[in-house]
């Protein structure tokens, strides 16, 4: 089997089009078409459903699929290897990181990874917990860095902790509660919040606030970037849950203010995950001692 027919197959199934496959790989069409050919004819299956309008992938077309990601991956981690070997890390390490990782934690580890290996090529790819989760299955990151919950499904992903965060119900500076030296769960009754979107590991953690508590929302405003959601809560919007990193310089400016509850923290957990396929790469494996020396 050659690479570069898996690779065509690899572009064809993500772009859907075979003139567009083409124009990416700067091969023609009929070159396409008979790479797709030649490995239906080798696995002696139909990998793809062909109309004049459309091209629609067959399940043993997504079998395929998932396994050829898995073999350029390994094509690509032993390549990297054998640069190492040759006292270089070099290539592309490709980083899928959720909101508050990649906006907050991510960016000093990635100065200091750039400045010590000035050929590492490093790409970062930012998205809610629920889509970093899903890129690190499909191989559209070598590892993925999320604040939410996630399982280990059918051994498909290697998922660790590396670090530990605490979350803190904020105000605007001028809310009457951001007076109180404390608060209880009455005071939160019947309050306006807002909050990241579904599949983010900050709203798993809010949602969770509001079942425990049995709290009443008045209303809800959802906003897809932790920025969004400190601007809101900064114009007196409503109230929000909000990492400690994400707030840390608008606490200093007096922009926002924590509400400590009364006798409750909220503390969790960030995590790794990754393919086994991208277990031993180095490339990966420099990451992962840079997020444990920070941590």
């Amino acid at each position: 089997m050659q690479f570069d027919a898996l690779r065509t197959f690899i572009t064809l199934v993500e772009v859907n089009n075979f003139t567009k496959a083409s124009e990416i790989l700067h091969i023609s069409q009929p070159s396409v078409s008979l790479h797709i050919k030649n490995l239906e004819q080798e696995f002696q299956t139909t990998l793809f459903i062909r109309s004049p309008k459309s091209v629609q992938i067959t399940p043993t077309g997504e079998i395929l699929y998932k396994r050829a990601k898995q073999m350029m991956a390994i094509a690509e981690a032993a390549r990297e290897d054998i640069l190492t070997y040759h006292h270089e890390i070099q290539g592309t390490l490709v980083i899928g990181a959720s909101f508050t990782i990649g906006e907050y934690i991510l960016p000093p580890i990635i100065a200091g990874l750039q400045q010590q290996f000035p050929q590492l090529e490093l790409q970062v790819i930012i998205g809610n917990t629920k889509e970093i989760i899903q890129y690190t299955k499909l191989l559209q990151v070598d590892i993925g860095l999320i604040e939410g919950q996630a399982q280990a499904q059918d051994h498909e992903l290697l998922i660790k902790p590396f670090m530990q965060d605490e979350l803190f119900i904020v105000s605007a500076s001028n809310n009457p509660l951001a007076k109180e030296s404390t608060i209880t769960v009455a005071d939160l009754q019947q309050q306006n919040w807002v909050a990241r979107e579904e599949g983010s590991g900050t709203r798993y953690y809010l949602d969770h606030l509001f079942r425990a508590n049995g709290l009443q929302v008045r209303s809800l405003l959802t906003i897809s970037s932790n920025q969004g959601v400190k601007e809101s809560v900064i114009q007196g919007l409503g109230l929000s849950l909000l990492s400690a990193c994400v707030i840390e310089r608008e606490l200093k400016n007096n922009d926002i203010k924590i509400l400590p509850l009364e006798e409750q923290h909220f503390i969790r957990t960030f995590s790794y995950l990754y393919s086994p396929t991208m277990k031993n790469k180095r490339n990966v494996d420099i990451l992962l001692e840079a997020l444990l020396k920070k941590a």
